[in-house]
């Protein structure tokens, strides 16, 4: 985008060139307009009677600059000669073009929206003159490629230029008759729809013509005056009488005379691809001069068809068929050739259907323009088609693709390819605009169009950023909208896919949490298979519950085992099973809905609103029971890893869990924080923070150890039952042993003593490999082991000791 000194530095450049264009010397009388002396200021003081603080700081200023009276300061002004800045006008406009212009294939988008300026205006003209398309010509914009000459020809059969018009309107730079056309339409208040149609505002877009060409010539013809050319290679101009007569009829043509570096234009498929990118929804048929390849039938001639029958002839046939043989030769021969033909090809058959009312587009004209605007295969998951009124206004298609894309999890800090795609009046304006989409909704696809978005020259950079946030929230909340009103079917769709990224909207956008949690699925105890809402889980919910339960975990299956669940479900409480490393975070972000709180059952703080005042003293009165057991845990047998030690009312079956405190990691935060490719700073202080081993008073083992505990010195098989159960409670809430070798150790010394084997008792020593015999050799000193390999010849290859001896026989001594 163009930075603010850039576009500062445009404006003064026109400036200059203005001034440039305008004669060199002044009047007397306009000087003294464009340049007030400050004595002049001070006689309006006087005769006013009123005190200027402006005109005394402008006399004080002068003073103090100049060191000079206000008389010798009007004296000089009098005396000095006047000049005007001086330019050289083709290097003034090529720093102009290059400076609003960043991306040369936009002439092509200009030169359209120009003509299509010029076809809104013929219309418009037409309302009130019905004489104005008497020429006959349909209201269109042909685009032509001259490969031999080097150029291309963009004609429109609109309003056209007299020679007047053209010397204004191309002669002088930012001068614009769109402008002036919507500025007579709006003052007449009667039709201000056609300033809505209209799209150049600016009178420089012309001039991106530069950015390929050399030279441009533009030929014209307005009803009202003859056919006139205009030829410039952006340092002059000249215009002329057509020679040729009034062959437009109607209508302006461009012709672009491209530079070298410019020649990859003049590929037909490199206009196509710009028309269809650029200017796809222009209200008028665009056509481009192309080629195709044709069959047809041709008939084959006299001397062909006597060469084919001599080939075909067979002196054999017999005398029936001689009369179907002149059947055959009454019919003439034909052959199928391939045939290139040159025709005008429609480029913009796509209609932009969000100019519609919603009400009168059909579900398959939908699907059709989501195919071609997306280049998908598969029809949308979803739509939404809406208008929005205010400022400014705009309407907009958003669509719900079926898959997400591939590369939205590779980099969460890198932004994707835009899927928004910005127009104003139907004219592609750019996609590279990652603030119009949030991340965690930059999978859909959409249209905006505005016809009131204020534009900088270029139309490349948007002037005003408060209104993008406007068109933001409000495309936000209309995607929301659009999910929240799925049917039950199409939204478990969307879930599947989209799912988890709607849960980044949790941690990122704070102004539509709420939206957001209304959308959000989770597994839950109270179904088997399918996901549940937030809002499904408080219909469910029991009187006076007080809490939204929640256990996070790898999969279900392991959430469902774990012993945190056990008393919650026994009561009849429905918990949330977390299991997408995401869930967290979004809880810690959104820790209450709809006034409930959410609760980690696998954390301290568990309580159960059923429970009344005898449940409290009955829990109070095991911690004291326990309270030996409890004390031995946290002061001799493990101190050194546990938090403390308490009695449990969340358990029923277990014998022991490891909680963790409120603000403390759980066992799955951990094991996702273990994953992640990079170490967060501060990890190590949440991972090691000791945690608090809560004991279930109704467990046998739980008993027997405290029995043990309550003798006078507990032995080392109490120490080392207490170390096996810490260890398996450490294993069976999720979490991950600091130490497992000595964990087995312990195991294989409780597998002893349980099998009556001495503790002591070695492991028996591997007994020492035999050596392997020597393979013995036969009488010749060769191995004759079975393994040798055994290699065979072709008989051809053999030669007898006879043939040997015979051939040695056929040689003197010297040939040997």
């Amino acid at each position: 985008m163009l930075s603010t000194r850039s576009l500062l530095l445009s404006c003064i450049l026109l400036a200059l060139l203005a001034l440039t264009l305008t004669p060199t010397y002044v009047r007397a009388e306009e000087e003294d307009e464009l340049f007030p002396s400050v004595e002049d200021d001070l006689g309006a003081f006087q005769e006013g009677g009123r005190t200027d603080d402006n005109v005394v700081k402008r006399e004080e200023e002068a003073i103090k600059l100049d060191g000079l009276s206000v008389a010798e300061m009007k004296q000089l002004r009098d005396s000095a000669e006047k000049k005007v800045f001086a330019a050289e006008v083709n290097r003034m406009m090529k720093i102009i073009i290059n400076s609003l212009y960043r991306n040369k294939e936009i002439f092509l988008r200009e030169l359209i929206s120009n003509g299509s300026d010029a076809l809104d205006k013929i219309r418009f003209k037409s309302l009130t003159d019905k004489s104005a398309l008497d020429s006959g010509e349909d209201l269109s914009i042909r685009i032509k490629v001259d490969k031999e000459n080097g150029a291309i020809h963009i004609t429109d059969t609109g309003v056209g230029m007299t020679r007047e018009e053209l010397e204004k309107n191309l002669g002088t730079i930012a001068k614009s008759g769109t402008a002036d056309l919507i500025e007579k339409v709006q003052n007449q208040e009667n039709d201000a729809q056609v300033s809505q149609d209209l799209i150049g505002q600016f009178g420089v877009g012309f001039y991106s013509s530069f950015l390929v060409a050399d030279t441009v010539v533009v030929t014209s013809k307005h009803n009202d005056d003859e056919q006139y050319i205009w030829e410039s290679d952006g340092s002059e101009f000249k215009i002329m009488t057509d020679p040729r007569g009034n062959t437009l009829q109607r209508g302006t043509t461009v012709s672009l005379f491209l530079k070298e570096e410019s020649k990859n234009f003049l590929e037909e498929n490199s206009v196509q691809k710009l028309v269809k990118k650029y200017s796809q929804f222009i209200n008028f048929p665009i056509y481009l001069w192309n080629s195709r390849i044709e069959e047809e039938e041709q008939e084959i001639s006299d001397t062909e068809t006597d060469t084919e029958d001599k080939t075909e002839e067979d002196p054999e046939a017999p005398e029936d068929d001689v009369e179907v043989a002149e059947d055959k030769e009454d019919k003439p021969k034909t052959k199928t050739v391939e045939k290139t033909v040159w025709d005008w090809e429609l480029m913009n058959d796509t209609k932009p259907i969000w100019r519609r009312k919603a009400k009168e587009v059909e579900d398959s004209e939908y699907n059709e323009f989501y195919k071609v605007f997306t280049k998908e295969t598969s029809d949308p998951l979803a739509k939404i088609h809406f208008t929005a009124e205010g400022e400014p206004t705009f309407r907009s298609i958003l669509f719900v693709p079926n898959k997400l894309p591939s590369a939205f999890y590779s980099d969460m800090n890198k932004s994707m390819d835009n899927r928004i795609k910005m127009y104003v009046r139907r004219i592609f304006i750019t996609d590279d605009m990652d603030d119009l989409m949030p991340r965690y909704l930059s999978w859909l696809w959409g249209v905006v169009d505005s016809d009131d978005l204020p534009l900088n020259v270029s139309r490349e950079t948007l002037q005003q950023h408060k209104l993008l946030k406007v068109i933001k929230k409000k495309l936000v909340r209309k995607a929301l909208e659009m999910l929240k009103k799925l049917s039950t079917e199409d939204f478990k769709e969307v879930w599947k896919e989209f799912g988890n990224t709607l849960k980044f909207g949790i941690l990122e956008d704070s102004g539509n949490k709420t939206r957001i949690a209304k959308l959000l699925q989770f597994l839950s105890s109270h179904h088997e298979e399918d996901l549940t809402s937030l809002e499904s889980y408080l219909e469910r919910m029991r009187p006076k519950q007080e809490h939204i339960y929640y256990m996070a975990g790898k999969e279900r299956e392991e959430v469902e085992k774990s012993p945190f669940v056990e008393r919650v479900l026994k009561k009849g409480y429905e918990v949330l099973y977390f299991v997408d490393a995401i869930d967290e975070y979004v809880v810690q972000s959104m820790p209450e809905y709809e006034g409930k709180k959410f609760q980690d059952v696998a954390k301290e703080g568990l309580t159960f609103s059923d429970e009344g005042e005898l449940a409290k003293q009955r829990l109070e009165s095991l911690q004291e029971e326990f309270q030996p057991l409890t004390d031995w845990l946290k002061e001799t047998a493990l101190t050194d890893v546990i938090e403390k030690a308490t009695v449990s009312n969340r358990l029923t079956d277990s014998p022991c869990a490891l909680v963790a405190a409120q603000w403390a990691w759980s066992a799955n935060m951990e094991r996702v924080a273990a994953a992640q490719a990079y170490k967060q700073p501060g990890s190590d202080t949440y991972k090691n923070q000791k945690k608090t081993l809560e004991l279930n008073p109704r467990h046998p083992v739980i008993i027997e150890l405290l029995r043990k505990v309550k003798s006078e010195s507990p032995d080392q098989q109490a120490e080392e039952l207490a170390r096996i159960l810490y260890d398996t409670a450490v294993l069976r809430s999720g979490y991950s042993l600091a130490d497992s070798s000595d964990f087995a150790i312990r195991i294989d010394r409780m597998l002893r003593s349980n099998l009556n084997i001495d503790i002591d008792a070695v492991i028996e020593p591997e007994p020492e490999p035999e050596p392997e015999p020597e393979p013995e050799a036969d009488s010749e000193g060769e191995d004759s082991s079975s393994d040798q390999e055994d290699y065979s010849y072709p008989e051809d290859l053999v030669i007898s000791d006879e043939e040997i001896d015979e051939d040695i026989q056929s040689h003197t001594h010297d040939d040997l």
